[in-house]
């Protein structure tokens, strides 16, 4: 038996504690705990309910006792969003919620004190009102007590880890999500820093991912009656440990990491920064082993949560699988939205924002719940053709394939949807891309896989892959009425 590794894998919506052992030459998993991620609004802020999910860690850690003790484990998150510790490493409120109005309007005041092309020439990242840089530029603007009074900034998987083992270093993945990331350098950009106006000493040290952070601390041990373990940085930004998951062979590839975001990238030696990625706002992040992830940040499967929250409210039941039926069966291209419109960003009544969207841009009107689902489906499809031809003009590439990872991969329709729309196969799997990327680097670093292309290897022949090619359609026609709303 090799070593056992434990992944936390906290998505937007839920979490899942996963562990996995190399036996032979596939990847053996087994789910041990999964839980909801529910964020809490109190006086009008949106938190992260951070101490309930570690709570479901600890949870992680005593279930992982009936297999056997884990000899590591590691943390991955969505991005952007951090606690502020105290010189004492006491966290000083609940981090709050990349989706809190608080960054409304903060882009403009950046571009007071920075210009756009040289934020944007610094950071390498898309510039999006959630980023870390605009959500401190907020605190400064509105609370700079409590930036005051704080000694460090900890991004999401950086500050599980710190409770895990107690030390605070920044993985570099997931600091690079922050537009506060020099993509060239790899490490902090303090030009950007120092612009905005925010005080250097909140960052801590950047480390490669893969690292070996600590142990898991005695009091923790103590507590849950468990046998200390290492704890490793691994990828921490979601996207990054899915894409470790892609199962390509070949060296270019498109990937799109299926999930509440739509991750729509490819992977680069190199980082590319220039007026181009610029005007088509691409972002740069920090991958495994030195690689660069250049992608867009879409709107993705939020849109269908968010539809199904809202019906559930009015009393209506539906199951995912409702839905998707539901879809196919109604109208083709009836009409569109731009899956990106600030509209669609906010908790809320998603249905009623998309029949106001339809009806203000002089579209037919969805009514039934078949025909907004169809809408939102056709419209995501749409948008990856768009991020996709993007890439190609960024790149200087042509993708043949676009591999589809994560939970996005069950909804077989979106895929099918996709593979006509964008006119390209669409290979879909695996589904715990995440988890399995992250267990693949602990692996790493435990020396019993050798590289990523042998992590690559071994997770496409342990998980189930299947394809989708493109079918005839009006597509170019309805690609056209789409491009007319961007």
């Amino acid at each position: 038996m090799g070593k056992r590794v434990l992944a936390i894998d906290l998505g937007a919506s839920s979490g899942r504690a996963i562990l996995g052992t190399l036996k032979g030459d596939k990847l053996s998993l087994t789910e041990i705990h999964r839980f909801s991620n529910d964020p809490v609004i109190l006086n009008g802020t949106m938190y992260w309910d951070v101490l309930r999910l570690f709570h479901e860690i600890k949870q992680s850690l005593i279930k992982s006792k009936e297999y056997g003790a884990p000899d590591s484990i590691a943390i991955d998150t969505w991005g952007v969003d951090f606690g502020l510790l105290d010189s004492k490493g006491r966290l000083l409120e609940n981090p709050v919620h990349y989706r809190d109005g608080r960054t409304a309007g903060m882009t403009e005041k950046a571009f007071g004190l920075i210009d756009k092309e040289k934020l944007y020439a610094a950071t390498g990242n898309q510039i999006m009102e959630i980023n870390t840089a605009f959500q401190l530029l907020s605190l400064k603007e509105e609370r700079p007590d409590l930036i005051e009074r704080a000694d460090k900034l900890l991004l999401m998987p950086d500050l599980f880890a710190y409770f895990l083992c107690g030390n605070k270093r920044a993985e570099r993945s997931i600091a690079s999500t922050t537009q506060l990331f020099d993509q060239h350098k790899k490490d902090w950009s303090y030009s950007t820093v120092n612009a905005l106006g925010i005080k250097e000493s909140l960052f801590p040290p950047v480390i490669e991912s893969g690292c070996e952070l600590g142990m898991l601390s005695a009091e923790i041990c103590k507590e849950l009656d468990i046998p200390p373990c290492k704890v490793i940085s691994v990828c921490g930004h979601d996207t990054q440990s899915a894409q470790v998951a892609v199962p390509a062979e070949e060296k270019d590839f498109a990937f799109l990491s299926s999930g509440t975001w739509s991750l729509l990238g490819t992977e680069l030696d190199e980082p590319i920064i220039n007026e181009s990625s610029a005007a088509l706002n691409v972002t740069n992040e920090q991958g495994f082993g030195g690689k660069t992830s250049f992608l867009k940040n879409i709107i993705g499967l939020w849109l269908i949560q968010e539809s199904r929250r809202q019906w559930i409210r009015e009393g209506k039941e539906y199951s995912f699988a409702e839905l998707e039926k539901a879809a196919r069966a109604a109208e083709p291209f009836k009409c569109f939205i731009d899956p990106d419109a600030p509209v669609f960003t906010p908790a809320g009544n998603i249905p009623r924002r998309i029949k106001e969207y339809c009806k203000d841009t002089s579209q037919p009107v969805p009514e039934s719940v078949g025909e907004i689902m169809r809408c939102i489906y056709e419209s995501l499809a749409m948008k990856y053709r768009y991020s996709i031809a993007q890439l190609e003009e960024c790149t200087q590439k042509r993708f043949n394939t676009l591999y589809v990872i994560g939970g996005g991969t069950k909804d077989g329709f979106l895929s099918e949807l996709t593979a006509s729309a964008c006119k390209i196969k669409v290979s879909g799997g695996p589904v715990e891309a995440t988890a399995l990327g992250n267990i693949a680097v602990q692996l790493i670093a435990h020396k019993e896989i050798a590289d990523l292309a042998e992590a690559r290897r071994i997770i496409s022949r342990s998980e189930k892959i299947y394809a989708c090619e493109p079918k005839a359609g009006d597509w170019d026609t309805a690609y056209e009425r789409f491009l007319a709303l961007l």
